[in-house]
Parts: structure tokens; sequence; C-alpha cells
């Protein structure tokens, strides 16, 4: 009797061990002392549900919000956007000067600031970036195109990147660029360290290294990412998170169920359909993001039959717009005419939308040579965006509409990154995609998805025209915001013309989380930094 109860007492310890271990290892609270002395325990890792990996954590080389979602909590850059706008703050420069030509930038950096693997951020970290960048091509560095091109190319506007001093580089500039630094502000110019671009070459995009709040832990593809607080981090008491995990849950209902059950904190993608259900569910909160975006069909104008004007405008007469809207969005979105949203200085509102009109469409193809229609692919996104929640649904609704006027549309898919890649090589037919601003200006939507400069970088479809393309250059150059403006609504006129997209719709992004978040400011340009994200 003595020996049973005896190994009881010793089952019954071990238990109880093996309990407390355990939940040493798997919590993610931390404790606090209360004045009572008694303990709560505070949540310190968010978990972020979102439908589609991303493809690269080096921001300069890929295009896609996922990649950014993350690297924007990694690396910073020269200069920052406003909370909530793309209004211009200091960033890794705390201040800078600017020459009354327009032509030198001469940035004073914030000093003592390290990156992630312990070197320092000064001048030279700055140069090696941009002497990276420019010696590059579109295909290794997408996103240098917005300084005309890369140093190898005329349009190129950066003359020289120099090191004044340890703490102030300057840029020269070979012509004056009016959205100059609210480039540099983009995502995709985040300051890597120099160290360890070296070290990983090639493998860099999957081991990065910033000198932002949260440093890189691992990457598990298509299922997760995590980051953790940078204990080094130079704006002191930040972040106040111990830890952010990515987690890729493809489809929004499934992202919802799992924000519902407490497997995640933070979800995007909430289609406008589940607006409800967040609502009267007391344990969640909806968050809005600003809207800045813009979802369309791109035609790919090298590409039979869409090398003909004609056809291309059928299609804009085609499609129902109103309907998508309806059906899809839930009064989130408006209806879309230009290539750029309404917010953005420069819009021309005087532009007259194709009507929802199936006998002119006819008409056109017609006249094009094609009165019996024909057969195209469109291709639809695999996964859930901002400007496009439901994309395989909205591609039905578009295969039903180009049915009437006699053309077969094939709806096809691929994965996301070999998706985004095939767009860039102009591999496709027709095919859905989106942009969300990363800087709050024309120039980022007009000259960077259809100037004849951006073939191969974001410009899917392959428009060129010399014409827009005087006018985009000109408008670079132009300090005065009014005239800017006006060079901007000629260029819209004409691309509404030339009809290389169908402009579907401009929407209002909605994201869930639970209600005990706190400070999740959404930013317009869809990605935004978590460090002042905590727990109630």
């Amino acid at each position: 009797m003595k020996k049973r109860m005896k190994l009881l007492v010793i089952s019954i310890l071990a238990i109880s061990m093996f309990l407390v271990g355990c939940n040493s290892q798997t919590s993610k609270n931390v404790s606090n002392d209360n004045s009572n002395g008694s303990k709560t325990t505070k949540k310190d890792t968010l978990v972020y549900g979102r439908g589609g990996d991303s493809t690269s954590l080096d921001p300069i080389t890929t295009t896609e919000g996922e990649a950014f979602k993350v690297t924007q909590n990694i690396f910073e850059t020269l200069v920052n956007y406003g909370v909530q706008d793309t209004t211009l703050h200091p960033g890794l420069a705390e201040k800078w000067d600017v020459s009354p030509d327009g032509l030198t930038y001469t940035f004073h950096l914030q000093k003592g600031v390290k990156f992630q693997d312990g070197t320092p951020f000064n001048a030279d970290a700055v140069v090696f970036n941009f002497d990276r960048w420019m010696n590059g091509d579109e295909k290794q560095f997408p996103y240098y195109t917005m300084f005309g091109g890369f140093k190898k190319d005329d349009g190129h506007v950066i003359k020289e990147v120099k090191a004044v001093d340890e703490n102030t580089v300057q840029f020269v500039l070979k012509r004056p660029q009016a959205p100059f630094l609210k480039n540099l502000a983009m995502s995709p110019f985040g300051i890597s360290s120099p160290a360890a671009v070296k070290k990983w070459g090639d493998k860099y995009r999957e081991h990065p290294v910033g000198t932002g709040p949260f440093k890189f832990v691992d990457w598990k593809q298509n299922d997760r990412i995590t980051v953790e607080k940078n204990p080094d981090y130079w704006q002191k008491g930040l972040p106040k998170l111990n830890k952010v995990i990515f987690r890729v849950i493809p489809e929004n209902t499934a992202r919802l169920n799992a924000l519902a059950n407490g497997e995640i904190d933070v979800m995007d993608g909430l289609n406008n359909s589940d607006e409800a259900t967040v609502k009267a569910n007391d344990k969640l909160q909806i968050i809005k993001r600003p809207s800045m975006n813009i979802g369309y069909i791109g035609l790919t104008v090298t590409r039979k039959p869409f090398d003909n004007k004609l056809v291309r405008q059928a299609m804009n007469y085609a499609i129902d717009k109103k309907s998508i809207i309806n059906s899809f969005y839930g009064g989130q979105a408006v209806m879309a005419k230009n290539p750029m949203p309404p917010s953005i200085e420069g819009y021309n509102d005087a532009v007259q939308d194709y009507p929802f009109d199936l006998e002119k469409a006819k008409q056109l193809l017609a006249q094009a040579g094609y009165p019996n229609g024909f057969t195209m692919d469109l291709w639809a996104m695999p996964v859930a965006r901002p400007y496009m929640p439901e994309a395989q649904k909205v591609a039905e609704v578009i295969q039903e509409n180009l049915r009437k006027i006699g053309v077969t549309a094939k709806i096809q898919s691929v994965d996301w990154a070999t998706y985004l890649d095939k767009a860039k090589k102009g591999e496709f037919d027709a095919f859905m995609l989106g942009w969300t601003g990363d800087n709050g200006d024309a120039d980022n939507f007009l000259y960077a998805l259809l100037d004849k400069d951006s073939i191969g970088s974001n410009n899917n479809s392959y428009y060129s025209n010399d014409q827009v393309h005087d006018l985009l250059i000109k408008a670079q150059q132009e300090p005065d915001q009014s005239k800017r403006n006006d060079l901007y609504k000629q260029a819209q006129v004409i691309i509404h013309d030339d009809a290389p997209w169908v402009p579907l719709v401009h929407s209002t992004p909605l994201l869930a989380a639970s209600k005990d978040v706190l400070n999740y400011i959404p930013h317009p340009t869809g990605s935004e930094v978590l460090s002042k994200v905590e727990f109630k």
C-alpha cells in the first residue's frame, strides 16, 4: 500500500512538472504585477492572418504587397510617411536640405543607429544600397524604375550618391524629380545591412537585415514568417510586442474562422459580405484601411487581339462594373474610370467612363475584324487582395459578360509568385491585378504602371505611348503642383482612349481584429509598421 502511494505521489509530481514545462514553452503572454500584488498576463505575440505568402523579404526585389507587410517592420527608409497619410516626416534621416534648383538633396542621418546584425548604420551604408540598386536592372530591382531607370539608362534621375561624412549623405540629380522625397519613403527602398547583403548574396531575400523594430527569425514557405523584437532598436520603448507571426491562410472565410476561434489576432482581406458577422461578434472589431488603390483588368497590348485598340475599348464597354461592386464589395467601393483613384492630386474627373453597353462592344469587335468574337485566357489572382477580395468570383462575372458579346474567356490561375512573374513577362492575354499606391503621388500610378519606362517592372500591359511618356516626364520635373496636375489630366485622357486596361474598382479594404488589439492603424499604402501595436 505504501509502495503504491509513493508511486502515485511521484507520478503526480512528474505530471505537474511536465505541465509547468509545457506552459513555459507555449505561452505567448507576459506576466505583470498589479499594485495589489496579484498577477495578470498580457499577450505579447501578434498573429497576423493574410491570404498569400511573401515572394521575397528583400523589398527592392519585388512589387507585391504581401512582401511589404513584413519588410515594413524589418527595414526603414530615409524618409517616413505620416501615420495614416503620405505626408513626409523624418525616418533614418532626421532632417534634409534641398538646393534651390531642386538638384541636390542633403540628408542628415540619425546617430547611433545599428543594423540588426550589430553593424553601424551610416552614410556609407546608404551609398552602398543605392549603388547596388542603380547598377542592377528591372528584373532584379523592379521598383527602382521610380528613379527613371538604372544607371545605364538615359532617363536615370540620380547622377551621384555620396557620403559627405559619417552621418551625412548627398544625392545629386541630373534633373529635378518632384516626387523624389516621396519615392524615397516607399517600402522597396528600405536600407539593408551591407554586411548581410555581402554575406548572403542571392540568398539575402531569405535573410533580411535592416534597422527596424523587428528582426527576422524564420520563414516556413506558404505557412508563416516570424519576426521578433529588435532589442537594440533606436526608438526607445518600441516595439510594444515581443513577436509577430505572419500566417498564410488563403481563403478569406477560413481566415475569419481562425480569427473568431482565437487562432489569429488580425486578418486582412475580410469579405465585405462578412462585415455584419464581425460587427455582431463582441470579441471582434472592424478596421478600415483608407482607400488609395485600383483594381483592374490588364490587356497585354503586344498580344493579339489586344494589340487592336478597338478590341480593348470593346472590353471596356462589355464589363458590368456596377454589378461586380454590388455583388462583392458591399458598398465599400466605387467604380473606376481612370488608372488612379480620386484621392490622388491630378485625378481627371472630366474623363467619361465607358458605359456598360453590350451592343456598342459588339459593334467595335466587328469593326476590328472579330464579328464572331474570339477565345482568350482570363487570368484570375489566386489570392485575396485589398482591391479584389474575391477574384475568382469576379472573374466568373466577367466571363459571363464577355460571353454575351461572343468572347469565350477561359479562366486560368496559378500560384501567386508564378502569376506575378508571368504577368511581368507579358505572358497573359488579359489578367486581373491591382495596385495600392506607394506614396500618394500620381506619378506612382501613371508612370509606375503605364509608362514605357516601366515595361518589365510594373507595366504588365506592355503599354507604350510616346505622348504619354513626354507628359509624365514633364510632370516629374515640374515643381508647380497645379501644372503637374494639368499634365497628369492630359495623360489620363490619352490612356482612357488607348484603353490598355479595364479599370474596375477603387475599394475601401476591410480588416478585422480581436477586440483586445490596440493601436493598429492601417496605412493607405497597404502596409504599416506594427511597433506601437499592443494588447489590452
